[in-house]
């Protein structure tokens, strides 16, 4: 049985899954988190199905040795390949980024047309299609694979030419498909949200999976009793982990997390 008190896991292909974390530190004050970016090996959107579910495997190995009390994959490419996978064998809450913002996208959208950016593993595995056809056989939906947005993310270049003739370029297909809603289906994204926001106009809603995940974490740990009591105490509130470049990640993870990042610890994944 889980305690409470615990932490909750949290864990991304790299520095995407802070704007998860940084909602359930919003939506949930009291809560201590536990995060894993797998700098080394990120982006998981060109990896095969297989590499992402051993990838997601030994993550969860170790988050478990930190006694967590749920996991949250704040990765869609990881959510999409393998939650379904691995929360068979979970004897804990496991959270996806999927579900949520599919439901909001599809309560959000007045014309139905809704289009979703990701990286190529989201997109082309069609779970979010999948998920919101389930809710609502009417939607059009249109994926657009844009690769090169992690890489510019993780480098920093949140507000440069080159982002945004890059994000121009993709969000061009979108526009000529006329949607009203756009799932931002990487939890990168939301760092480019003002970029994307501005090129696709105020008529589009933005989805932002990170927020919606963070509520619909909240209501399991609710319904299961696990809500933070007394999470105080002298143990360190926030940990941070990566499997390469500990100090990059750390000043990156500051500009999103201000005072909340103070130290991050490098651990080699491949031994879990």
């Amino acid at each position: 049985m889980a305690d409470k008190n615990s932490p909750i896991g949290v864990f991304d292909s790299g520095v995407g899954g802070l704007t998860v974390a940084r909602e359930i530190m919003r939506q949930m004050p009291e809560e201590r988190i536990v995060y894993f970016g797998d700098t080394a090996r990120v982006p998981y959107g060109n990896k095969s199905r297989s590499t992402v579910i051993r990838f997601t495997r030994q993550i969860i190995r170790f988050l478990l040795t930190q006694d967590v009390k749920a996991i949250v994959i704040a990765c869609n490419t990881a959510t999409a390949y393998a939650l379904e996978e691995v929360e068979k064998d979970m004897n804990i809450p496991i959270v996806g980024v999927i579900h949520a913002g599919a439901k909001t996208a599809v309560e959000s959208t007045q014309n139905g047309k809704i289009g979703i950016i990701g990286t190529e593993g989201t997109i082309n595995s069609g779970e979010y299609t999948k998920v919101m056809m389930k809710m609502r056989e009417d939607i059009q939906v249109t994926g657009k694979p844009c690769p090169l947005l992690v890489p510019l993310v993780e480098e920093g270049l949140l507000h440069d030419s080159v982002t945004d003739e890059i994000a121009s370029r993709y969000l061009s297909e979108l526009k000529g498909k006329y949607i009203d809603t756009l799932i931002l289906g990487c939890t990168h994204y939301p760092l480019l949200r003002s970029t994307v926001g501005r090129l696709m106009g105020p008529e589009v809603t933005l989805v932002n999976p990170a927020y919606e995940t963070a509520l619909e974490l909240k209501q399991v740990l609710e319904e299961q009793g696990l809500l933070c009591e007394s999470c105080g105490g002298d143990q360190e509130k926030y940990r941070f982990y990566v499997s390469d470049l500990a100090e990059k990640f750390t000043n990156f993870a500051a500009s999103i997390l201000p005072g909340r990042v103070t130290e991050t610890k490098q651990i080699n994944i491949e031994e879990f």
